[in-house]
């Protein structure tokens, strides 16, 4: 039986992992502090996992507006979480972004070759924690996602088919273009991928490609609520501290099952 170890397990993504597994032993902040590197020393010598993943993680407007706190987050915690796990020969799967790309293509998805060029400090600092980390492990598996919605976290794409069943209005971007990823599914490849011993970089994400407004839409049609209540918006009418890059839909290999069908499993759970 394979030890997990997962750090940052207060949110999605760790809360939907340590689930995942028979021998965890998951961490919050507050367990565990990755810019540490002493305290991230004796816990992985301590708990001697076959696997750490690392959660961990900092918003993206958060970022902005400290981008010494995701430097230290984001780059020197994951760094000090390599380090440990090549010590004692664990694998290590850290958390990246689609944030790392500059989304100036309106075409092609991403694939894992194309050149990440980030445009707000929270894509810059995934960018340096992903390099820092396989400068550091041999065994490494960075997984880039995108969007990752479920049960659990107060986000849009979380909630807005919620809100729209019981007739809230919601405000939905239009103009900002991604991949997004049903957790379930994340995690399921994960698993596989930590399984089948794959290092280096990996896109993990739903296919296709959608918006906050086509998300919206679907989510409404699943329902049965009125479309109605969607409100419009641009990314440059939200006013959020970080710029945003406005299309970042990321090539997944082999692909996943298509977002739509993955959020509607989510609604009918």
């Amino acid at each position: 039986m394979m030890r997990a170890l997962i750090t940052g397990a207060a949110g999605l993504v760790g809360s939907a992992l340590a689930a995942s597994y028979d021998d965890v032993v998951a961490l919050r902040h507050r367990g565990l502090d990755i810019t540490d590197a002493a305290a991230v020393e004796s816990v992985v010598e301590r708990v001697q996992p076959d696997v750490i993943l690392n959660c961990a993680v900092v918003g993206v407007d958060q970022c902005e507006a400290d981008p010494a706190l995701a430097q230290r987050v984001n780059v020197d915690g994951p760094a000090n979480l390599a380090r440990a796990a090549e010590r004692i020969g664990a694998t290590l799967v850290h958390f990246s972004t689609n944030y790392v790309f500059d989304g100036a293509r309106t075409s092609q998805p991403y694939g894992i070759d194309d050149e990440a060029r980030p445009i707000n400090v929270y894509g810059l600092t995934k960018l340096r924690g992903e390099r820092a980390v396989l400068d550091a492990s041999s065994r490494a598996l960075i997984v880039r996602t995108s969007w990752v919605f479920g049960r659990g976290k107060e986000s849009f794409l979380s909630t807005v088919a919620e809100r729209l069943a019981r007739g809230e209005r919601v405000q939905a971007i239009t103009d900002t273009f991604a991949s997004t990823t049903y957790v379930a599914d994340l995690v399921t490849r994960v698993h596989e991928l930590v399984e089948r011993g794959v290092s280096g970089v990996q896109h993990v994400v739903n296919d296709g490609i959608c918006s906050y407004e086509t998300f919206a839409r679907e989510a409404a049609r699943l329902v049965g609520a009125d479309e109605a209540l969607i409100e419009l918006a641009t990314e440059e009418s939200m006013g959020r501290a970080a710029p945003r890059p406005r299309w970042t839909p990321m090539e997944c290999t082999p692909p996943m099952r298509a977002w739509q069908d993955a959020l509607a499993d989510y609604i009918r759970g």
